[in-house]
């Protein structure tokens, strides 16, 4: 066969150049194509000890470990010929629509890791379509942030203090600002024990080191953004008379019991959520006092180590409550795939923390808008190929491989 040299009319087609992205923030969030790149992007803009706050966990770090390692065991039923052309995530999560199987976790100092904060992802949660959860520790009021997001499903994360008086004051707070969603958290009879954060120096109260400080000089954007916006702090919590592990004793209660609960059940007439199920039996007595939802969570690893993973407990669960409160699963999800795999398995919807929080600290309001943009369209990828038209097709059509 005779070569010849191409014409440049005939090469030119072949050459497909990217226009190059000027903004280094949007370049950066470009390059992530899952989850774990937001991570990495986000340990590289970070210092050492607030991104290993963030995604480390408590003691030998198995519980976080084995929870990951559920998801990797997830098997779906692929069913062919079924027109997929067009899919829905919607769903509807405690009365209301929501674009996403998706609820953002409470997470606390979330100024820390990028000094946008709380407001930054309760906007793109609104503009994603689903709940955002204030947590009690956050760096935002409740207040603030409801005027500042008017428009999202905002939530609000309750710890029951030992001072029944200052919960019932924080509760008449959140009610004044418009919430009408509490979430309880009840895994935290005494904190963990997060060897990540004592050896970072990053411990309540902090002990930071000359080694620590010189990780933050490192990150001068994350100093500056630090130091010339408003003092980081408990937002909910500026009224308290002592230090922050005084704080903390008030807080996580050892002797909280069902009586507490029903004592809450009584007191906030909104929807309430219980955090922290790990097993069948408390999700039975939790429903029977009129909860509208439990997460079955063991806090993202980062309280006892060794815990029950919630990916195997949950068909468990959802047979046990049969429907009588919905169940949102937390814990190890860091894809679309994760979402739809729970769903499948028996729950409503998702929490994530850890997920929204590195795109915080990768790039602000826009990362967590990208995090959204790419569990969004891995779950739309995961349904087509699946076969389901809607997130409730997914009952019945997902499994769990034996451990191996």
């Amino acid at each position: 066969m005779e070569r010849k040299l191409p014409k440049w009319s005939e090469f030119a087609p072949l050459l497909g150049f990217k226009k190059p992205e000027l903004d280094p923030v949007e370049r950066r969030l470009q390059r992530a194509l899952t989850v774990k790149d937001l991570a990495a992007a986000a340990r590289r803009r970070t210092p050492k000890s607030v991104f290993y706050y963030v995604h480390g966990a408590a003691e030998s770090e198995l519980s976080i470990w084995r929870a990951r390692d559920a998801f990797s065991r997830v098997e779906f039923e692929p069913r062919v010929l079924h027109d997929v052309g067009a899919v829905s995530t919607g769903t509807t999560i405690l009365g209301r629509e929501a674009s996403f199987p998706l609820i953002l976790a409470p997470t606390g100092f979330t100024r820390m890791m990028h000094h946008e904060g709380e407001i930054a992802v309760a906007r793109s949660a609104a503009r994603a379509g689903v709940p955002y959860t204030l947590s009690t520790m956050g760096t935002t009021a409740p207040a603030d942030l409801k005027r500042a997001v008017p428009s999202g499903d905002n939530w609000f994360q309750l710890y029951l203090w030992k001072d029944r008086d200052a919960t019932r004051q924080l509760i008449e707070q959140v009610r004044a600002a418009g919430y009408d969603t509490l979430v309880l958290t009840v895994d935290t009879p005494v904190a963990g024990n997060r060897l990540r954060d004592t050896r970072n120096g990053l411990t309540i109260p902090p002990s930071l080191s000359m080694k620590t400080f010189i990780d933050f000089a490192m990150y001068p954007n994350w100093w500056a953004n630090i130091l010339t916006t408003e003092p980081i702090e408990f937002a909910s919590l500026k009224s308290f008379d002592g230090t922050v592990a005084e704080l903390v004793g008030q807080m996580f209660d050892p002797s909280l019991s069902l009586e507490d609960l029903q004592w809450l059940r009584d007191e906030w007439e909104g929807s309430l959520v219980v955090k922290g199920i790990q097993s069948v039996e408390d999700a039975r007595r939790v429903v029977d006092l009129g909860v509208d939802a439990i997460v079955v969570s063991n806090h993202g690893g980062r309280q006892l180590d060794r815990a029950p993973t919630p990916l195997e407990l949950l068909p468990h669960v959802a047979e046990a409550v049969n429907g009588r409160a919905q169940i949102f699963l937390d814990t190890g999800i860091l894809s679309g795939a994760d979402v739809l795999a729970a769903v499948g398995l028996g729950a409503d919807a998702c929490m994530v923390g850890r997920a929204y929080l590195y795109g915080l600290m990768a790039g602000g309001e826009r990362g967590v808008d990208r995090m959204f943009e790419i569990m969004r369209s891995e779950a739309l990828r995961t349904m087509q190929l699946t076969g389901v038209e809607s997130v409730a097709e997914l009952r019945g059509r997902v499994t769990l491989r034996d451990a191996r």
